[in-house]
């Protein structure tokens, strides 16, 4: 068969057709370039349409009545002026062309010296840990090249490494705790100790996120927390342990904090609190913290095992039922808490038997704080007397049913001493202060995604509720009003939120005292 020629274009046409574009090109830079500035004032002026959107959007819809009345007027006035118009539209314009400029600037063309230095030695610390003899191609080798194993980094101001990403091979067993650890504990000491790091597997895809963790607020005093009934506000965290904020004041200034909040009452599945910490941790914070809060709706009963006087300032106080810190008081008082739980329980099993709801006695919260109970164990076994700790078994067993709430607070010294029952049914845990990775994992049982630092603020730590993530805590700063060691500004947040002084039991009520 003999062949066709091919088409004329085709054969002769090649020059022409590159020519074409050359020339298309060439007409699409130039018309870009002449028409850059209206496209610079076009993009400035969708971007002055976005924000001024958004501004609608974030407006309450109560003030789009004042604001229209305000653009109305402007644009009024604008228009009545010589020149308005012209000097409005010339401003528009000049806007549009600075809020649309291009602001693409060069893009960094890798670390410096300095910081390809560290790098580099990062690189070297890991490969006894990423590689194996018998690999034909090691991602980790002694010499290699750290860009094959770094897919990310970021570098703060001061020149310490903030973000890392790691590719890893995919032998590494990264299912087992303790080759996670051992890598951690390498990361940690390379990158910079006295800092706190997150760090997040994937082991699907074969790669560790490093992150540096900014410090929490320490500045959030006490404070009336936008919370429902039977929310307790533990303290705060980071933005992506929640997913919740509350409006939080600052002073003058308000900000929107993410906060650890525990849920009590009928529904609760952690009804019970264990806090753990040494000394100057921040514990009895936190019982006062919850302290405050809870006299909002409930009632509490304070037994103090240390004697020190923390509590002085709920004392005869409207809600305080007690502030105990002998050792007989605290068994009178623990021992009514247990009969009330009883008379709870069934004052409500009779109501529900009976079609009634419950009665309102039975409804109000009520909540047993106990700080250092394992103190007057001690002198109760020295006295021949029952443990306090024992008179908390109906509390505990029963509380959820009937609306009482026990917490503990306790440093790691008095650990071994705490009850069974204590243990058990205190499913939300709290750790406050310095301790080791194996004293966090024995209270939370489980370790903290984050490296703990050796020297931190009082009330700093972890929390966990059930068997839910471990979430770092910042307690909200709730000091002894009546120590001289506290500021005004926490002494005067304190007092502010203390109840009324309740009346004597035997005082003459006062229209009594005026008849006659």
């Amino acid at each position: 068969m003999a062949r066709r020629p091919l088409p004329r274009i085709l054969s002769h046409g090649s020059e022409r057709i590159v020519r074409s574009r050359e020339l298309a090109r060439t007409a699409a830079t130039s018309a870009t370039d002449v028409l850059h500035p209206l496209i610079t004032i076009t993009r400035g002026l969708r971007r002055l349409a976005a924000a001024g959107r958004r501004k609608w959007a974030d407006t309450p819809k109560d003030r789009h009545g004042p604001l229209l009345f305000l653009v109305a007027s402007i644009v009024l006035v604008v228009a009545l002026l010589p020149y308005g118009p012209l000097l409005a539209g010339i401003s528009l314009m000049a806007a549009a062309a600075w809020h649309g400029r291009d602001r693409t600037g060069a893009l960094p063309k890798g670390p410096d010296d300095a910081q390809t230095k560290r790098l580099q030695s990062l690189y070297e610390a890991l490969v006894p840990y990423f590689s194996v003899p018998e690999d034909p191609a090691p991602l980790f080798a002694h010499g290699g090249e750290w860009t094959k194993a770094f897919s990310s980094y970021a570098f703060d101001d001061t020149g310490r490494l903030a973000h890392l990403t790691i590719r890893y091979p995919a032998y590494f067993t990264d299912g087992e705790t303790a080759s996670r650890t051992r890598i951690e504990q390498v990361l940690h000491a390379k990158s910079g100790r006295g800092r706190e790091y997150r760090f997040a597997w994937d082991e699907e895809g074969n790669q560790l996120t490093v992150t540096v963790l900014p410090p929490l607020p320490t500045d959030i005093s006490a404070q009336r927390f936008v919370t429902a009934p039977g929310e307790m506000v533990l303290g705060f965290t980071d933005p992506t342990g929640v997913q919740r904020t509350l409006p939080v004041a600052f002073g003058e200034e308000q900000r929107d904090v993410p906060p650890v909040v525990w849920r009590t009452g009928v529904r609760s599945t952690e009804p019970h609190l264990l806090a753990i910490g040494g000394p100057g941790s921040g514990t009895t914070t936190l019982l006062r913290s919850m302290a405050l809060q809870a006299l909002q709706h409930g009632d509490v009963l304070i037994i103090e095992g240390g004697g020190t006087g923390e509590y002085a300032c709920l004392a005869d106080r409207d809600g305080v039922l007690a502030v105990e810190c002998g050792l007989a008081g605290a068994l009178a008082s623990l021992e009514w808490a247990a009969h009330e739980t009883e008379r709870r329980l069934i004052a409500a099993n009779r109501a529900r038997q009976a079609g009634h709801p419950a009665p309102d006695d039975t409804k109000r919260p009520l909540w047993l704080l106990l700080d250092r109970p394992t103190v007057l164990g001690h002198l109760a076994a020295a006295d021949d007397r029952p443990d306090p700790q024992a008179l908390l078994q109906v509390p505990l067993r029963h509380g959820r049913a009937a609306g009482v709430t026990v917490v503990v607070a306790e440093q790691f010294d008095g650990m071994e001493s705490l009850a069974d029952g204590v243990r058990q049914h205190t499913r939300a845990r709290v750790v406050l202060g310095p301790a080791s990775a194996e004293q966090l994992e024995a209270v939370l049982g489980s370790a903290p995604p984050t490296t703990p630092t050796p020297d931190v603020p009082a009330g700093r730590g972890y929390a966990r509720l059930g068997a839910g993530p471990v979430h770092r805590l910042q307690v909200p700063a709730t000091p002894d009003p009546y120590d001289e060691a506290t500021s005004e500004t926490h002494r005067q947040a304190v007092l502010s939120l203390l109840p009324e002084r309740a009346a004597p039991a035997d005082a003459e009520p006062v229209g009594a005292a005026v008849e006659g």
